[in-house]
């Protein structure tokens, strides 16, 4: 299929034989993201690199300069050739800002990222570690450097409208000035070395795992429209435009997404892509209904938009306005005319996406059985390695394993992240990536955390389990067990309609609060359908976007509490979850009640519980779980006694 099979990274010779592996289509795309970030855990030396920024700063008359993580639209996961934050600061966590003065450069990233970012950023940065106290963000760091009249710049490409507006007044507040640069400094420093844009198929995302039409999504829009007075609305968000029109790409590594842009009118529905990446399947599959546009032409067909619009309705008719996402770029927002023009809002399209149709849920259940056997062989094959054959497994060695065996499962598409292979102290590194001959070998007497996901044509995993091949400690079993019950609260609970997860977000915790302990990352995140494995705009967590919205019926989200001791173990059971309607004696307030339908189907690690610290509720809730996990995957073992006996042993009632 035309989504890559993308593998971790690694030395340049394991690149080249493990591309050769890969199916056509994977390879092209395979070598620019492996040797782009190869050996992305050593330092960087940076000096050169902030050496000739300062230089293009001078010439633009900039005295700051801001770098964030993303691309064009807003992206988690970025292609190779938007990795810019990586690229000057050394630093390759997903999550970032990069911001250079004369005499400074500061990073700021989160909790998942701080020892990452103290062994990968040279002496040329200082770190500032976000949810700190007394750390100052990004923004309050930046607008602390403009005294004097100090010009900040940006791609305005690259920051939301709103978050260029907050920061436009917070420097102006300290007497400086935010300005938009066209041209992305970066890029210029980068040059002839800087990856090209990717260039994959777009693919048709058939009606038999869709559920929808894309012409019906269509018409909800154009409802959307109609009911908020609109001109049209601009669609950036890469999966958003991909789930719109029922397609699907590979410019993105694990995101099956390519570059564009849409915009859907009363009357009209635009593609911006380049049309040599449609496949003719892809051509005929939109035919006649949307009309398709080349990709940079997006900025003055808007401005021409935009200006055609309001000569046309004047000062005579009521003023209307064209909608973007509030996550739309400035860039847009300036191109539609700004704020007169345009209203910022959630998009409508992204809340239709996170509310997943039958047809999507059914494919979460079924890919998640498939996926669950995949885990299941994998860790009982690992065992058996470390333990019986006394093998010598790097991390890689055990991801790449894993991996081949997901690929024999139909449907399979390719990871839809990095696998997290991590032995002992590795597991406290939160989205720790394993690079070949820098990662560790895996020890059997220690903690092993594997988190890891596949896209599958019908619906897209991310799976958390933590193991242990020897005896563990008993720290590690009261932590282990901690989490664990954190884990089964949350998929347990009921609640009213209109609950969101920012609420539900201390059930998950509540168990490691108990004892003092904590985690620094959200408990939950939203997953798209064979699109995105992280997906807004819902979430279970303390973030501000998660109070925002409410879980609804056909929401699919993460349950992954976790507990990390640094350079000693780290801990994390991650579930997916579907929110469905529950019934319950009472419906205070008339209102339905809903809660979770569980769909990953791998079991829980026997060895690190600790049982005395669960209820006999607990131990039934688990021991259902491990039943169905059982009847529903051991299919796959009828000619695999060694995964058969490693289920039936995982399994086993407690």
């Amino acid at each position: 299929m035309l989504l890559p099979h993308f593998v971790r990274r690694t030395h340049a010779t394991h690149v080249a034989s493990v591309a050769k592996r890969l199916p056509f289509h994977s390879q092209r795309a395979f070598h620019v993201s492996a040797v782009l970030r190869l050996l992305d855990m050593e330092k960087v030396n940076t000096s050169e690199r902030l050496a000739e920024l300062r230089k293009l700063m001078k010439e633009h008359q900039i005295d700051v300069y801001m770098v964030p993580s993303e691309d064009s639209h807003q992206s988690e996961y970025i292609a190779p050739c938007d990795a810019r934050r990586e690229y000057i600061s050394g630093f390759s966590g997903s999550a970032g800002y990069a911001v250079i003065t004369y005499d400074k450069a500061a990073l700021s990233t989160d909790g998942r990222y701080f020892n990452q970012a103290e062994k990968q950023l040279d002496s040329n940065w200082e770190l500032l570690k976000q949810g700190l106290q007394d750390v100052p963000t990004i923004q309050e760091w930046t607008a602390d450097q403009v005294a004097g009249g100090k010009v900040v710049g940006v791609d305005p490409a690259v920051v939301t409208a709103g978050d260029a507006r907050k920061l436009t007044d917070k420097i102006k507040k300290k007497g400086g000035e935010y300005k938009a640069v066209s041209e992305n400094l970066v890029d210029l420093v980068w040059g002839k070395e800087r990856p090209p844009r990717p260039s994959e198929k777009v693919i048709v995302q058939p009606l038999q795992y869709s559920g929808k039409s894309f012409e019906d999504k269509i018409a909800d829009i154009r409802k959307e429209l109609e009911k908020r007075k609109s001109l049209g609305f601009v669609a950036s968000m890469l999966d958003e435009i991909a789930w719109l029109y029922n397609l699907r790409g590979s410019d993105i590594p694990y995101n099956p997404v390519f570059f564009s842009y849409a915009v859907v009118t009363p009357t009209e529905a635009t593609l911006y892509v380049d049309e040599s990446k449609l496949t003719s399947e892809a051509k005929e599959h939109l035919g006649d209904k949307v009309t398709i546009k080349p990709y940079d032409a997006i900025f003055n067909d808007l401005t021409a938009l935009s200006a055609e619009a309001f000569e046309t309705n004047g000062e005579t008719t009521e003023k209307k306005k064209f909608l973007t996402s509030n996550r739309a770029s400035w860039a847009l927002n300036k191109a539609l005319g700004g704020e007169e023009r345009v209203d910022e809002v959630r998009s409508p399209i992204g809340d239709a996406k996170a509310v997943k149709n039958e047809v999507e849920l059914e494919g979460m259940r079924k890919c998640h059985i498939r996926d669950g056997a995949a885990l299941s062989e994998y860790f009982a094959w690992l065992e058996d390695q470390l333990i019986n054959k006394n093998a010598t497994l790097d991390e890689v060695d055990a991801a790449d394993k894993l991996e081949s065996i997901r690929a024999k499962h139909d449907l399979f598409m390719g990871l839809s992240f990095d696998t997290i292979s991590s032995t002992g102290a590795n597991a406290a590194v939160i989205h720790y990536k394993p690079e070949k001959g820098l990662c560790s070998v895996i020890d059997p007497k220690a903690i092993y955390l594997c988190d890891s996901g596949g896209q599958y044509q019908d619906g897209t995993t991310d799976t958390t389990r933590t193991l242990h091949f020897g005896e563990p400690t008993e720290i590690e079993k009261t932590a282990y067990t901690l989490v664990l019950k954190g884990n089964i609260a949350l998929e347990r609970v009921k609640f009213p309609k209109g609950t969101t997860g920012f609420a539900l977000d201390a059930l998950a915790r509540q168990f490691l609060w108990a004892e003092g302990l904590d985690y620094r990352h959200g408990t939950g995140h939203g997953v798209g359908s064979f699109l995105n494995v992280h997906e807004g705009p819902i979430g279970i967590g303390t973030r501000v976007q998660y109070s925002e919205v409410s879980l609804a019926v056909g929401n699919v989200v993460s349950d992954e509490p976790g507990y990390y001791e640094d350079g000693k173990f780290g801990i994390r059971i991650e579930n997916m979850i579907m929110v469905k309607e529950v019934e319950t004696k009472h419906k205070f307030g008339e209102k339905p009640y809903l809660g979770f339908e569980r769909v990953t189907m791998t079991p829980h690690c026997r060895k690190l519980v600790d049982t005395s610290l669960l209820t006999e509720d607990e131990k039934a809730f688990i021991n259902e779980y491990h039943q169905e996990v059982f009847d529903k995957t051991s299919k796959f073992f009828e000619n695999d006694p060694l995964t058969m006996a490693w289920l039936k042993r995982e399994t086993a009632p407690y």
